[in-house]
């Protein structure tokens, strides 16, 4: 069987690599802190990221990261989008020659503004897929049916992944548009938080029904814009994941939009997070990126002024209804 590294033991982390393991394939998992490591390897559970789940006897853990990849033929990088840089970097003098790495992590480096697999293209010189979609980790690992993508320019490398990642309840459909599957992702992080936010307000189904289908369009503009298949949006990695984020407190996006809704400040809400809501460092580059292309991303815009200046949530919204009127599919801002 293929060994398989999983970098970062976050609660999506380790649902995939409980996935992997009960496949059978030797699969280890590298977990930052010691202590979550020990507690994988000693009971079989990670009380901290996904308390109440057991992991099959056969999944390792090291907080050792050259110990994690230095035989591994597929890296499966869970690594938040910007810790992925740092991570990567220091793996890298520890990789196989024919690794494969497969990203899961879903964001926008700030500074760079470059996907997770652009930060991984730009570090090395292996092959990069992307597994992206509507997924939540709590409902993986209670084997749940799920549907995502695997995306790869390499289409023998993508049926290949496709092989190793599908299951009976873990559905995987192959696609080539890496960029569009990885936007796609990332972008609908900060809609999600958008969504929070006007349930939090208590706007009701209509609002947030709005939110998902102009979030949709910002999200297909910026896309197109980089050169991504705007079809790409319509699908798993778009709106699927935009719809299931967008709609569940499962979602940590949607958790923080609903607390900054009720009224609760950043740094309020961060205080004390474990998990990672990806939503919250990809507002700031979306934002920035949509200046950069010329694109008009008018929630996108808000989230970020309501994140990072502090403007009142209920503002954002009545500035987002009281812009001029437009057609809806007519034109560069439709």
């Amino acid at each position: 069987m293929s060994y398989i590294a999983v970098l970062g033991a976050g609660a999506w982390g380790s649902s995939l690599a409980k996935l992997l393991a009960e496949k059978e394939y030797d699969t280890v998992i590298w977990a930052l802190e010691d202590e979550v490591a020990e507690e994988i390897n000693s009971r079989g559970t990670n009380s901290v990221y996904i308390n109440g789940v057991e992991f099959p006897k056969t999944l390792k853990a090291t907080s050792d990261l050259s110990e994690a990849v230095s035989k591994a033929r597929y890296i499966l990088n869970v690594v938040p989008t910007q810790h992925t840089r740092s991570v990567i970097e220091k793996a890298l003098p520890h990789l196989e020659d024919n690794a494969v790495i497969i990203s899961a992590s879903k964001g926008i480096e700030n500074g760079t503004y470059l996907t997770v697999s652009g930060i991984i293209n730009k570090l090395t010189g292996h092959q990069v897929a992307v597994l992206s979609g509507p997924s939540f980790a709590a409902e993986v690992t209670r084997q749940l049916p799920t549907a995502v993508t695997l995306s790869a320019e390499d289409y023998s490398t993508a049926l290949l992944l496709q092989e190793i990642f599908n299951t009976d309840y873990f559905r995987v459909y192959t696609h080539h548009d890496v960029l569009g599957v990885e936007l796609g992702g990332a972008l609908k992080n900060v809609m999600a938080v958008a969504s929070g936010i006007s349930d939090g307000l208590g706007l009701g189904n209509s609002a947030r029904a709005a939110l998902i289908t102009r979030g949709l369009a910002e999200m297909t503009r910026l896309g197109v814009s980089m050169g991504a298949n705007p079809t790409t949006f319509a699908g798993l990695s778009g709106l699927g994941d935009l719809v299931l984020t967008c709609s569940s407190p499962l979602s940590r996006n949607y958790t923080v939009g609903s607390q900054l809704g009720k009224g609760m400040t950043m740094k309020e809400i961060m205080e004390g997070r474990k998990s990672v809501a990806e939503g919250v460092a990809t507002s700031k580059a979306a934002y920035e990126l949509a200046g950069l292309q010329n694109v008009d991303m008018p929630i996108t815009e808000q989230i970020y002024r309501v994140i990072y200046e502090d403007k009142p949530a209920a503002e954002a919204v009545s500035d987002l209804m009281n812009r001029s009127p437009k057609a809806e599919f007519t034109g560069p801002d439709a």
